[in-house]
C-alpha cells in the first residue's frame, strides 16, 4: 500500500516539477520582511496579515526563518478570523444582509436573498466597479441573457469540460465535491495535530493524522490539483470514508451547468437544449464583431458585463463563497496576440503586489514574492503587460472597497489547474475565516474563444491593423507536413497549426532551434498538450516580407470578479468589536465599511421625537437627497448611544445628530463611525463635507478646522 507521509507528498511534487519543467525560472529578487501594526484605537480588529518578503539569494537558514514567521502570522490571523466567525455571521443574519433563500420552506442550498443592507452594499460595489474599470478605461458595457444555447457552450468547451470531480456515499447517496471534501479532512487532521491526543478525536482519520502536520500542510496545497486517478489512490490508501462512515464511490466528473430546453419541442438537441450561463464572457465573444465596430474597428479595446452566472455546485456551503446563482463582473480585453500591452500600464507599474508563482507551489512552498508590477512582468513572473495591468487595477479596487492589503495575494494556477481556455491564470485571493478564497480570476484566454466560435459558425472573428506605409519585416513562415499532423492530431490539427501560426518571431525561432535539435516541443492550449517533431514543421524566415495590413484573431485578457464572494470578504474584513467600557456598556460589534461602498452613507438622529425637530430633519433630508447621498432617519425612543450602535452595526460611516442647540443656531454634529469623533458645523455645510469623505478624503484632513463636540 502506498503510504503518503513525506514520500507521498514528494511523489506529487516530483511528478509536477517534471511535467512542468518549462515553468518560470527561479526568482532572484532581494526583498525584506515587513510587519503591519493594526491601529484602530479602541477597536479590536480581526488582525492583520504581514507581508513577508523573501530573498531567494540568501542562505536557506534565513529563508526558513522568514517562511516560519510568515506562516505564524498567517495562522494567527486565520485563528482570529475564525474565532469571530460565529458572531460575525450572526450579525449578518440578524441585520438581514443576506439569508438562505426560501427560509420558511427550509431553505435551498446555494441560493441567497440579499436584504436591504446587503442589496444596497451590492449596488454600491457594482457602481464603484463600473467607475473603477468601465469608466476609467472607456470600456464597452453589454448585457446579455442568462440562457445560452447548447451550440454556443459546446463550441466554447463548457459542455465537455466544465466539470468538478464528485464522490458519492454508496449507502446514503450523499454527494461531495472530491477536492473540497479531502481538503476538509486534511484541515481537520491539521487542527487535530495541535491537540494532546489527536487519535482520540471523533471523526478524525488516524492515517491522515499520522502524516504529521508539516506533510499535511504540504499535501493540502496539492490536493486541489489532484487528477481523478490521484484522488482515487488517495482515498484508497488512506481509507477515506463519508462523514457517516460509509464507503465512497470512485471519483467521476460532474458537469456544473444547469440544463434545460427552450420552446415546446425538445427532440433536437442542438436547437432546443439550453443552459444557464456559467460565465458572462460568451455573450461578449459572440458579439465581438459588433463591439469592434463600436470601437471604430480599432484594437485593443475592452468590453465588460455585470450579470448572473450559474453553477450547479455539488455541495454548496460557506454562504456566498460557494453559491449556485451568483453575480459576476467580467472584462474581456481584446489585444494583438503578439503585443499584449495596455496603454495605461504606466499607472500601475510601480504598484507593489504579493505573488505566489506556480514554481513556488510546485516546490511545496507557499512563500510570497513581493515586487512591483513592472518587475513581475520584466522577470517573466507575470506573462505580459496587459495581464499585469489588470492585476494591478484589481489590487487597487480591492483596497478601495476596504479589503485589508495584508490579506490579499495573487496565486498563479498550476498548469493542470487552469481552465480549458487559458494559458495563464492568476487568482486574487483574500484571507477569510474559511482560509484563502479566490475572488477574482485573471486569465490569458489567448484567442481560444474567438477561434472556437469562428470555427463553429464559419464566421471570421478577426481584427485588422492597417499601416500608414507598407513596412518590410522578417516573418516566420512555418512549413507543415499536414498529412503527418493530421495523422497525429486528428481534429486538433487546425488548433496545432493555429498555435504555431500565432507565435511571435522570437517564439518561432525558439521552436525552430528546438526542433533542429530533434527535441520535442510541448505546446498547450486550454490544458491540451501537443508534441511537435522535426518531421511535422519547419520554420522558414522571410527577411524581405512587405505588409501594409495585418489581419489576426485577437487574444483576450480576462479579469473575472465574483461579486458575492467579494461582498462576503468586504464584510468580514470590516468586522470590529468595541470592548466594553464598564458594566453598563457592553462590547459592541460594528462594520467598518469603507464609505464608498457603505450601504447607507449617513444617519439622521434627532435627539428628541418632539415636533420642533421636524423642520430641521426635513431640511437635512432634502439636502442629502438632492446630493444623491443615501440616508436613514432614526427617530426611535432609544438612547442616542444605542442608536449610534445599531447604525454602526450595519456600517453607516457618518451620523448627523440634531440636538436642542440645533434648534437655536441651525448647527448639527457630524459623527465618524470608527473613531466616534464628532464635530459641530452648520447643517448647510454637512453635504459638501460628506461628498469629500465619501470620495475617500481622510476625516482628520477635512474636519481639522471644525470645533470638536
Amino acid at each position: 500500500m502506498l503510504r503518503i507521509s513525506s514520500l507521498y507528498a514528494l511523489y506529487f511534487w516530483c511528478t509536477r516539477i517534471h511535467k512542468y519543467a518549462h515553468c518560470i525560472s527561479t526568482l532572484n529578487r532581494t526583498s525584506s520582511s515587513s510587519g503591519f501594526v493594526s491601529n484602530f484605537g479602541k477597536c479590536i480588529t480581526p488582525g492583520a496579515l504581514s507581508r513577508i518578503l523573501h530573498d531567494t539569494s540568501t542562505c536557506n537558514h534565513k529563508k526558513s526563518i522568514f517562511a516560519s514567521k510568515e506562516k505564524s502570522i498567517e495562522m494567527d490571523l486565520y485563528k482570529e478570523l475564525k474565532s469571530n466567525k460565529t458572531q460575525f455571521e450572526n450579525l449578518l443574519k440578524r441585520r438581514f444582509f443576506f439569508l438562505n433563500s426560501f427560509e420558511i420552506y427550509g431553505g435551498t442550498g446555494g441560493l441567497f436573498d440579499y436584504g436591504p443592507p446587503g442589496c444596497a452594499l451590492k449596488t454600491q460595489v457594482e457602481n464603484l466597479w463600473r467607475q473603477h474599470f468601465i469608466i476609467h478605461d472607456e470600456m464597452l458595457e453589454v448585457s446579455c441573457p442568462c440562457i445560452t444555447p447548447y451550440n454556443v457552450l459546446e463550441a466554447s468547451g463548457h459542455v465537455d469540460k466544465f466539470t468538478d470531480l464528485m464522490l458519492v456515499d454508496l449507502s446514503s447517496g450523499e454527494c461531495f465535491r472530491a477536492d473540497k471534501y479531502l481538503e476538509d479532512l486534511i484541515k481537520a487532521a491539521i487542527e487535530a495535530t495541535g491537540t494532546g491526543n489527536p487519535m482520540q478525536i471523533k471523526g478524525i482519520n488516524p492515517k491522515l493524522v499520522a502524516m504529521g502536520k508539516q506533510d499535511l500542510e504540504k499535501t493540502l496545497g496539492l490536493v486541489g490539483n489532484f487528477s481523478m486517478k490521484e484522488i482515487a489512490a488517495f482515498i484508497k490508501d488512506y481509507e477515506i470514508k463519508s462523514p457517516a462512515g460509509n464507503a465512497l464511490s470512485e471519483p467521476f466528473p460532474f458537469n456544473l451547468m444547469f440544463k434545460s430546453t427552450i420552446g415546446p419541442k425538445s427532440n433536437q438537441k442542438e436547437l432546443n437544449t439550453v443552459y444557464l450561463r456559467p460565465e458572462t464572457a460568451q455573450g461578449i465573444f459572440v458579439n465581438f464583431t459588433r463591439l469592434l465596430e463600436q470601437n471604430g474597428g480599432k484594437i485593443p479595446f475592452a468590453a465588460a458585463q455585470i450579470g448572473l452566472g450559474f453553477r450547479n455546485e455539488i455541495s454548496p456551503r460557506n454562504g456566498l463563497l460557494r453559491a449556485r446563482e451568483f453575480l459576476m463582473a467580467e472584462i474581456e480585453y481584446f489585444v494583438h496576440p503578439k503585443n499584449k500591452i495596455h496603454q495605461n500600464f504606466g499607472l500601475v507599474k510601480e504598484v507593489e503586489i504579493s505573488l505566489l508563482p506556480r514554481q513556488t507551489q510546485e516546490s511545496g512552498e507557499m512563500k510570497l514574492v513581493q515586487c512591483s508590477i513592472a518587475e513581475a512582468v520584466a522577470q517573466g513572473i507575470v506573462a505580459n503587460e496587459a495581464l499585469g495591468y489588470f492585476m494591478g487595477r484589481t489590487l487597487q479596487f480591492l483596497q478601495k472597497v476596504g479589503i485589508n492589503s495584508n490579506g490579499i495575494r495573487f496565486r498563479q494556477h498550476m498548469s493542470d489547474e487552469m481552465a480549458h481556455y487559458a494559458c495563464d491564470c492568476w487568482d486574487a485571493e483574500i484571507l477569510t475565516s474559511y482560509g484563502w478564497i479566490e475572488v477574482v480570476g485573471h486569465a490569458d484566454r489567448m484567442a481560444f474563444d474567438l477561434q472556437a466560435h469562428s470555427k463553429a459558425t464559419n464566421t471570421p472573428l478577426v481584427a485588422s491593423v492597417r499601416y500608414d506605409e507598407p513596412i518590410r519585416t522578417t516573418k516566420a513562415k512555418p512549413q507543415y507536413n499536414r498529412a503527418l499532423i493530421g495523422k497525429c492530431f486528428g481534429k486538433d490539427s487546425s488548433t496545432v497549426i493555429s498555435l504555431v501560426d500565432n507565435l511571435t518571431l522570437d517564439e518561432a525561432l525558439d521552436l525552430e532551434s528546438r526542433l533542429a535539435n530533434n527535441s520535442a516541443i510541448v505546446t498547450s492550449l486550454g490544458g491540451q498538450e501537443f508534441t511537435l517533431t522535426r518531421e511535422m514543421v519547419k520554420i522558414i524566415l522571410d527577411t524581405n516580407h512587405v505588409i501594409s495590413q495585418e489581419t489576426f484573431t485577437p487574444a483576450v485578457i480576462e479579469p473575472s470578479f465574483g461579486i458575492g464572494r467579494l461582498i462576503y470578504c468586504i464584510l468580514e474584513h470590516a468586522y470590529r468589536i468595541r470592548p466594553a467600557i464598564d458594566a453598563v456598556q457592553e462590547a459592541r460589534a460594528f462594520l467598518s465599511l469603507a464609505p464608498p461602498v457603505a450601504p447607507i452613507k449617513c444617519a439622521i438622529l434627532p435627539l428628541s421625537a418632539k415636533d420642533a425637530f421636524e423642520p430641521l430633519i426635513a431640511k437635512m433630508q432634502q439636502l442629502l437627497a438632492n446630493a444623491g447621498i443615501s440616508y436613514k432617519i432614526d427617530k426611535t425612543g432609544a438612547s442616542i448611544g444605542r442608536r449610534y450602535a445599531r447604525n454602526d452595526e450595519i456600517g453607516i460611516p457618518f451620523a448627523v445628530t440634531i440636538d436642542f442647540d440645533s434648534l437655536k443656531d441651525d448647527t448639527v454634529t457630524l459623527r465618524q463611525r470608527d473613531s466616534m469623533e464628532q464635530v459641530r458645523l452648520e447643517y448647510t455645510n454637512v453635504v459638501p463635507l460628506l461628498v469629500q469623505l465619501i470620495a475617500g478624503a481622510e476625516w482628520s484632513n477635512v474636519t481639522g478646522s471644525l470645533p470638536k463636540f
